[in-house]
């Protein structure tokens, strides 16, 4: 709806300049309000199962604009859950494992020293302490093998939880909000379409705070500076609203192609934005103004 708006007003159209009889020059030039402009995104891909914002429609900040189809979602989440039971599962009878495997091997280490002093004194025979040596052994490899299992169910537990919280995000996502307070100027879906993730749902404009750009010679750049306040007159409307240069272009360019008129079709212009807050939302997007500076 609004974005025709966006390429073809986005300069000053006519600068005027005038002075007092105190010799206080007043700048005068005439822009096009812009609201900030934001695609709200879908998350989450899948059928559209309802749409409940329209074009034109002002939507508050976290306002539930569509929602996503997540059954499949639903029952990846179910899966994931039992796998993480089993996990549990799994983890308890390798703790137990691990707990016996590491008693049998601390009573043969004491066992086999025993028998190892028995041997010193030619009390046992050789073979015996081999046996218990083998057994020792493998009584060691089995405490490894039971320390390494309770280790590889913690590493798959981790990536069945961020596959989990993974799928928990995506459900959450299906159901989109807006980001911040604003107008739906565009939507680029309709209720039972399939969209794709990440592609924009619609797009909303924020005009709680709107600026627009003037441009101007390089002669006028000593009369102003970042911070500067300016007067904004609304075509239409018998109110000044305050507005403020934030930002001053550091390079040169030529004249917009919006910009037609003889004397300035092929001169070098500077960018300069003004930002206005806009909280009663008298301003709106594409709206023409006029703009007063003094130095």
């Amino acid at each position: 709806m609004f974005t025709f708006l966006k390429s073809a007003f986005i300069s000053a159209l006519v600068i005027v300049i005038s002075c007092s009889k105190t010799g206080e020059m007043k700048l005068h030039f005439t822009g096009v309000i812009e609201g900030t402009s934001v695609k709200v995104p879908a998350l989450t891909g899948g059928e559209i199962i309802e749409l409940l914002v329209d074009e034109g429609e002002e939507i508050q900040q976290k306002q539930i604009i569509a929602k996503v189809d997540t059954l499949d979602l639903s029952f990846q989440r179910i899966h994931l859950e039992g796998g993480l039971e089993e996990i549990q599962l799994q983890k308890e009878i390798a703790q137990t494992n691990l707990h016996r495997a590491e008693k049998e091997y601390e009573y043969l280490q004491k066992k086999h020293q025993r028998f190892k002093n028995l041997l010193e004194n030619e009390s046992v025979s050789e073979q015996i302490v081999d046996d218990i040596s083998n057994q020792l052994q493998n009584a060691e490899s089995a405490y490894l093998t039971a320390r390494k299992n309770l280790r590889t169910l913690a590493t798959k537990k981790k990536q069945l939880e961020a596959q989990y919280y993974s799928t928990i995000k995506k459900i959450k996502d299906a159901t989109i909000t807006a980001p911040r307070n604003g107008i739906i100027s565009d939507k680029y879906y309709e209720e039972g379409e399939a969209i794709p993730p990440l592609s924009p749902i619609v797009e909303l404009i924020d005009i709680e705070e709107v600026w627009l750009k003037i441009y101007i010679s390089e002669r006028l750049l000593p009369h102003i500076k970042i911070g500067q306040n300016v007067k904004v007159k609304p075509d239409g409307i018998d109110r000044i609203i305050p507005g403020k240069i934030s930002w001053i272009s550091s390079k040169a360019e030529f004249t917009p192609k919006t910009i037609l008129t003889p004397e300035t079709r092929t001169s070098l212009v500077y960018a300069v934005k003004i930002l206005i807050k806009n909280p009663d939302g008298i301003l709106k997007h594409g709206m023409p103004v006029e703009v007063q500076l003094e130095n």
